[in-house]
């Protein structure tokens, strides 16, 4: 999204061929995932569980479709100078990551360690965890200022440095 000419033409060649094995990896994944565990086996498969879940796998299916369409005409779009045409294929693969991680998520809770640590087990005392949350208090505005003026100053296209 940042790039112009011939490198954000290669940027979209890279993305295209990432993009299957992207795919492949999610597909692995979610194939061994419950087969590691028969408590995840039993969330995912039992029938009221089996029907909520099912926009997971189909959300994701159809991301990976809209990313690789809007790949495909990316090289169109950006020649006629549509600054904003890899935006899609971006907040698709945000998508996609989400869902994973959403998946991942709920086959995984309460366990950290798939049937031998919680998440109540893995906990700091209640003292260090305070001190935590007023550290987080502090320091997470912080970044996100901090972020937000680094996006301010680096906002738009890259292009030749010129004085």
């Amino acid at each position: 999204m940042k790039t112009q000419g011939p490198l954000q033409l290669k940027a979209v060649a890279w993305a295209k061929g990432s993009l299957w094995l992207t795919a492949a990896g999610v597909l692995a994944i979610s194939v061994a995932t419950p087969w590691v565990s028969p408590r995840i086996f039993e969330r995912w498969f039992s029938f009221p569980n089996l029907l909520m879940l099912f926009p997971i796998p189909s959300m994701t299916m159809a991301l990976f479709f809209v990313i690789s369409r809007s790949l495909n005409r990316l090289p169109t779009r950006l020649s006629q100078s549509n600054q904003y045409g890899a935006a899609v294929p971006f907040a698709s693969t945000v998508g996609v990551f989400l869902l994973s991680f959403y998946g991942l998520a709920y086959s995984l809770f309460p366990w950290l360690v798939i049937d031998k640590i919680n998440i109540w087990q893995a906990a700091s005392s209640p003292e260090a965890l305070l001190v935590i949350f007023y550290g987080v208090l502090v320091v997470l505005p912080v970044i996100i200022g901090y972020t937000v003026f680094a996006y301010r100053v680096f906002w738009g296209k890259s292009t030749t440095l010129s004085y």
